[in-house]
């Protein structure tokens, strides 16, 4: 059983920066591919960034140029780097980590960008 944990959410201002983490436990981490996706109030749940197992990444248009998702997958840890943040950037992000046919997801973290 994997369970992921997010954190480094808080309260920033426009064009500030977060930097969260999603820390995994049990095995097999360097085989599972994890991505990032968020969820603001009243909208559906969003796919922000992904990374493979190999180290491909992709990302929602939205945050290209913005947002950088890697991974140590020594420490079992995902990372997704925001820079110049916006206020529709506000939502709970969500870690998720995919192998096969399994599935796991974080508690999620928020994030809220606001003066």
């Amino acid at each position: 059983q994997v369970q992921l944990v997010e954190s480094g959410g808080g309260l920033v201002q426009p064009g500030g920066s977060l930097r969260l983490s999603c820390a995994a436990s049990g095995s097999g981490f360097s085989s599972y591919a994890m991505g990032w996706y968020r969820q603001a109030p009243g909208k559906q749940r969003e796919l922000v960034a992904a990374i493979t197992s190999g180290g491909s990444t992709n990302y929602a248009d939205s945050v290209k140029g913005r947002f950088t998702i890697s991974r140590d997958n020594a420490k079992k840890t995902v990372f997704l780097q925001m820079n110049s943040l916006k206020p529709e950037d506000t939502a709970v992000y969500y870690c998720r980590g995919t192998y096969g046919l399994m599935e796991y997801w974080g508690k999620g973290t928020l994030v809220t960008v606001s003066s």
